[in-house]
């Protein structure tokens, strides 16, 4: 009973990553219309989307191989794995040993890889151009990820997100620069892993400045619905793992009764609702800023990772 009891918590936990990233994703945009005084489209919008491109045929270019017909399947694989290690509504999960954030970094480099991949594989300039302006963006965010991962494993003692979501919720965490530079830090590599403003804007197409859009460009049909499933997933995915480290509050322990994970239900839907709100704020706030502008902003949030971990050293009398 207590095996399928946790296989049940972890299945619950990756469906509901699976039903919950098209409804942020629509959330966001249902909010960023009402700011600027717009009506919107529908909360459920990108389930319609989705459901629709599900529906439609397939349009494959000559030249594509099999690669660009495999990789939307290991791109939308690899995030909903990363995804769904994130605790989002309990800790201790079955799989929560393998919850690590260096495996969920590779999982998502790995997904990066092969969409970059298919963005080249047709030989379209567009999709060459998203291709590169996407490896260029991860050479840059990737580093100050593993800044922020190492700051956070020097205080918690390891990378294991249900040991650090416990960590953070104890006594001995209090006031810390290095955990506010390491939030600024994750936020703006969140922005930037997601082609969000200012780095880029979802929502239009314009060719000399799109860069997810640019590689999925050849795309159509169920492969195109995969692929921006897997996009609204990598969206919810950095939103729980802001949650998870820097808000843990509502997390059910391990081998909690079923209250204790209803309560972290309703929690972590209203960190998501905060999330999307704080994010439309912003993007309609700020304007998207140049391609060329992109590496000094990542470049910023790599030395906030770094400034943290140095001053965790001088705390702790680890430099002389």
């Amino acid at each position: 009973m207590e095996l399928i009891a946790a296989l049940s918590i972890q299945g619950a936990q990756m469906a509901l990553v699976l039903a919950l990233s098209p409804l942020l994703t629509g959330f966001i945009r249902k909010v960023k219309a009402r700011l600027t005084r717009r009506r919107g489209p529908p909360l459920l919008q990108p389930y319609r989307d989705l459901w629709r491109l599900m529906r439609k045929e397939v349009v494959l270019a000559t030249s594509a191989s099999w690669l660009f017909r495999v990789a939307p399947y290991l791109i939308f694989a690899g995030t909903w794995v990363a995804a769904a290690l994130v605790p989002t509504f309990a800790t201790g999960l079955m799989f929560s040993w393998s919850a690590d954030l260096i495996a969920i970094v590779a999982l998502l480099g790995a997904a990066r890889f092969f969409l970059a991949l298919a963005g080249m594989d047709v030989g379209t300039s567009f999709g060459g151009a998203g291709s590169s302006r996407e490896v260029m963006i991860a050479s840059l965010a990737e580093p100050a990820m593993l800044m922020v991962i190492f700051a956070l494993a020097l205080l918690a003692g390891s990378t294991q997100l249900s040991t650090v979501a416990s960590y953070m919720l104890s006594s001995n965490v209090g006031l810390r620069v290095t955990l506010a530079l390491a939030l600024v830090a994750l936020i703006m590599v969140a922005i930037a892993e997601n082609a969000r403003i200012p780095v880029d804007n979802p929502a239009t197409h314009l060719e000399l400045t799109m860069v997810h859009e640019a590689m999925v460009l050849e795309y159509s049909g169920r492969h195109l619905a995969v692929i921006e499933l897997a996009s609204f997933l990598k969206l919810l995915l950095y939103v729980s793992l802001i949650g998870c480290v820097f808000a843990p509050w509502g997390l059910a322990p391990a081998g909690a009764a079923w209250q204790a994970h209803l309560i972290g239900g309703a929690a972590y839907i209203a960190k998501l609702a905060l999330a999307g709100v704080l994010l439309a704020i912003f993007e309609t706030a700020v304007a998207k800023m140049r391609v060329f502008r992109v590496p000094t902003f990542l470049s910023a949030a790599f030395m906030m990772g770094i400034l943290g971990v140095l001053l965790l050293f001088v705390s702790r009398g680890g430099l002389r």
